[in-house]
This record gives C-alpha cells, structure tokens and sequence, in this order.
C-alpha cells in the first residue's frame, strides 16, 4: 500500500467513526452502512479525478489490505513466537 493509499483508508476510516458512530454494524444492512460513506468517497473520487465506482472498489480493496496489515502487526507484538 502507498502512502497515498494509505492516507485515502485513514481518511475514510476517520470520517467512519463520526458517520457510523451510532450504527450497529451487527444489525445495520451493509447497504445502509456504505450509504453513510457516499460523501467521503464521492469527495476523494472528485479529488483523484475517478468515478464514485471506481473510487468505492478501491476502498474495499484498500480495506481489506489495510485491516490485513493491522492484524499482521497486533500478530507481531502479541502473539508467541513457536521456539
């Protein structure tokens, strides 16, 4: 992942918390959830000169890499290391 990448995940991961901060993702349609993310990646999509689409199938792909390197890392630091 680029830094760039890596910052476009980071902002949209922020503006999540505060969007999605009442919702239950348990009990809230996956729909509904995405619905609450439109501005923020309408935003980057117009800022990187590409379409909500394709802008939307970059954050899940940058999602998915990003929640991979975050349990990579908490692997690293907690769990033992087999001798």
């Amino acid at each position: 992942m680029t830094d760039k990448e890596r910052s476009i995940i980071v902002r949209i991961n922020k503006y999540a918390e505060t969007a999605l901060k009442d919702i239950d993702p348990q009990h809230t349609p996956n729909g509904l959830q995405i619905k609450e993310l439109m501005p923020v990646i309408n935003e980057i999509a117009a800022e990187e000169g590409m379409t909500t689409e394709e802008m939307f199938i970059k954050y899940m792909d940058l999602q998915t890499e990003y929640k991979l390197e975050q349990q990579n890392r908490f692997n690293e630091e907690f769990l033992p290391v087999d001798e």
